[in-house]
């Protein structure tokens, strides 16, 4: 294949997990008598840029459907993570009543509705009707259209211009990167600047976090692949930073090349240096992460067989997709995990993809008094723990499987 950044021919395979449906597509009842379309998941490491990418390309009506039931608000920790964001971007970048902020893949507005609060004029860019009929009903002005090289020229025409641009968890769910990267820069102010969250690859290799590949991650980005792509959109990075969201994500901040004049901070010059350090420009760096991954998968699968002949009774938490991946490559289903809980009322009596486990509501743990609970999107581990204390008389154990198995 070609790099879908630099167009070189990409060789170096990180990690092949097989092949799975679509993370985020639960299932109904009805659907569990019908076949499932499954996806080869293998990414690949090209050379030339550094850009991590996954081999095959889902199309985007599959990935995100009418019912995309994934809405930011539904986690309290993401939602504490919005508004410090919002706190900070208003104070740092001088934003008002004047101002205009506008956020690409803006979900159920979460985020957008942090400044919308404060007086900011914000405007929403969410490809998927739920969510964005969700952040309407808060009074959000929502979009509803992915944002491409085709679909921004009618944008800018209607006069939408950021001088703040948010996109985050979305640069690495677009085939397109650069594409989208310069639609960005079309609907940013000259003087504007733009912000991007995405997973940091240095934490999904060093952590062996696998579980976030999944079908809708189409790249997995360092500083390096980031400042390639925006570079070449024409945006300049200007200030990175490093976040604990989703395992260690970072926050890349750019500017249109020639724009604003910010100087460029020295948290840029550390982590160029750091990635050089830990040899992320060399194929060494991403050897063995294979092998990592089929132990971890292995491990679970050892414990939850034990656990079955046992007799005691693994239900998972959080129907989230990370934790698809992570079921469907070590073959768990009902058999070892009898049910998933999950606080989202779109998920609940629904099923998981490919491993067809039951989503229930919370309260099922308290009733049932399972042995064991599975955390599945463990980078939630203390909110998940809090809730689970919560509930009475549970005296059961929490479980996670990466970076590697913990039982406590």
């Amino acid at each position: 294949m070609n790099c879908r950044n630099c167009g070189q021919t990409v060789e170096l395979v990180l990690v092949d997990l097989g092949s799975a449906p679509p993370s985020n597509s639960l299932l109904t009842e009805a659907d569990l008598g019908s076949n499932e379309t499954w996806f080869p998941l293998r990414v690949l490491v090209c050379e030339a840029c550094w850009l991590v990418q996954t081999e095959d390309v889902v199309d985007a009506s599959v990935l995100f459907s009418a019912d995309y039931a994934y809405f930011s608000g539904i986690s309290s920790t993401w939602v504490e993570h919005c508004h410090r964001f919002a706190d900070r971007s208003i104070k740092e970048f001088g934003l008002g009543s004047s101002s205009r902020v506008v956020e690409v893949a803006s979900n159920d507005g979460t985020l957008l509705k942090c400044f919308h609060d404060q007086g900011i004029r914000s405007t929403g860019i969410e490809p998927t009707a739920g969510a964005a009929a969700i952040a309407r009903k808060s009074g959000l002005e929502t979009v509803e259209a992915f944002l491409t090289l085709e679909s921004v020229d009618a944008l800018v025409a209607s006069g939408l211009e950021a001088d703040l641009l948010v996109a985050n968890n979305v640069l690495a769910h677009v085939p397109d990167i650069v594409g989208f990267a310069t639609a960005c820069r079309r609907l940013l102010a000259d003087d504007g600047v733009s912000s991007f969250e995405f997973q940091y690859l240095g934490e999904l290799i060093s952590q062996t976090e696998f579980d976030t590949i999944y079908h809708e991650h189409f790249s997995y980005l360092s500083l390096t692949a980031a400042e390639a792509v925006l570079e070449a959109a024409g945006l300049t990075v200007f200030e990175v930073e490093r976040l604990t969201t989703h395992g260690g994500s970072l926050r890349v901040y750019a500017q249109v090349a020639g724009g604003r004049g910010l100087p460029v901070a020295r948290s840029v010059d550390l982590l160029r240096a750091e990635e050089a350090e830990l040899g992320l420009r060399t194929s060494f760096f991403y050897s063995g992460f294979q092998s990592r991954v089929d132990l971890i998968r292995d491990q679970l699968r050892s414990f939850l067989i034990d656990a079955r002949n046992e007799g005691r009774i693994v239900v998972g938490y959080g129907a989230a997709a990370k934790g698809n991946t992570l079921l469907n490559y070590a073959g768990v289903g009902p058999d070892l995990v009898r049910y998933v809980v999950d606080n989202n009322p779109a998920k609940q009596g629904h099923y998981l993809p490919g491993s067809h486990i039951p989503i229930v509501e919370e309260h099922r743990i308290a009733e049932d008094q399972p042995d064991f609970v599975l955390i599945l999107p463990w980078n939630l581990r203390d909110e998940i723990k809090y809730r689970l204390e919560s509930l009475g008389g549970w005296s059961g154990s929490m479980v996670t499987a990466i970076p590697k198995l913990i039982i406590d």
